[in-house]
């Protein structure tokens, strides 16, 4: 395989239009990719191109089209992004009132071994998890108007403002390691069983860091598929040969039933309503193809608005 070379704006102009590309303004054009980077770019031109393997673009697309959708995923992030920020707002102070209320608040109580699960077969993964949330208290906590305070003035960070130093992937971990009644209590918060508790919590984080570094969205799979719930047969999403639901279990549908039973009511209804309306956006803008075949590759039923009424 050869090595990529750089090409400069007019050579990735050209490469684009003897692909098939339609480039109305040749200015325009030049100064996105010198903004947005035609690697990035190049991410979303996928639906536009031909079926027979040419690589090659579908009759009349136009660049604006490819940049629409590079605009439509940057939408979808930063609403998304804003949500699980509440999200993990939420994790952290419901589980640092419930570590503290029963186990204590002081580095004593929330660095120690003993407040966490008694499982054997986890405590080379517990002993690394205190380590690095050390570790983080000691880099970040620096950092921090608050945790300088009461190091200063106490000696001591309590749980429910360290929390606030460490991150979101740290958090869960740290979920996904407390005693049985500790994540029982929080779960029951949420209206969630422990099990998706702790299968929902890595892949918000991975929606998290996605979202904050401005990776493709839309059309993400996560690595693990998330379990059958209500909402996907309420939705009568239709299932493949091998009797799995065809959406909502490892694509972008899937975060959206996560959100659905981790964000409160009115958050989850004012974020699908910021969705529904980028989509009709994009949907104005494309010519090429039709918006269902976007919604499809992001895993969205046609009925997708329907979960916002459904409990």
């Amino acid at each position: 395989m050869g090595s990529k070379t750089f090409k400069n704006l007019d050579e990735q102009i050209e490469l684009l239009t003897k692909k098939g590309l339609i480039i109305d303004d040749i200015d325009y054009a030049k100064e996105i990719l010198l903004r947005e980077n035609y690697f990035f770019l190049s991410g979303y031109r996928h639906l536009f191109l031909r079926e027979d393997g040419s690589r090659k673009f579908k009759t009349n697309t136009n660049f604006r089209e490819i940049y629409g959708l590079f605009n439509f995923d940057r939408q979808l992030r930063n609403i998304l992004f804003k949500n699980i920020l509440i999200v993990e707002n939420n994790l952290k102070s419901i589980l640092s009132y419930v570590m503290s209320k029963n186990h204590g608040f002081k580095e004593q109580h929330y660095l120690n071994a003993d407040n966490l699960v008694k499982d054997y077969s986890k405590s080379r993964q517990i002993n690394d998890l205190i380590r690095k949330m050390k570790r983080q208290i000691n880099v970040n906590g620096k950092q921090h108007a608050a945790t300088r305070h009461y190091i200063t003035n106490y000696g001591y960070i309590p749980l429910w403002v360290v929390v606030k130093v460490l991150s979101f992937g740290i958090v869960g971990e740290l979920y996904s390691v407390l005693q049985k009644d500790d994540q029982q209590e929080i779960a029951d918060i949420y209206g969630v069983n422990v099990h998706n508790m702790v299968d929902y919590l890595p892949i918000i984080a991975n929606y998290r860091n996605l979202c904050a570094h401005e990776d493709l969205c839309f059309n993400n799979r996560n690595h693990k598929n998330i379990e059958p719930t209500k909402y996907h047969d309420m939705l009568n999403i239709p299932k493949n040969e091998d009797d799995v639901y065809i959406y909502g279990i490892n694509d972008l549908f899937a975060i959206i039933i996560i959100m659905k039973q981790i964000l409160k009511e009115e958050n989850f209804n004012l974020m699908m309503n910021e969705i529904s309306y980028e989509i009709d956006i994009l949907d104005g803008k494309l010519e090429t193809i039709e918006i269902n075949r976007v919604l499809e590759e992001m895993g969205f039923p046609i009925n997708y608005k329907e979960i916002v009424r459904m409990n």
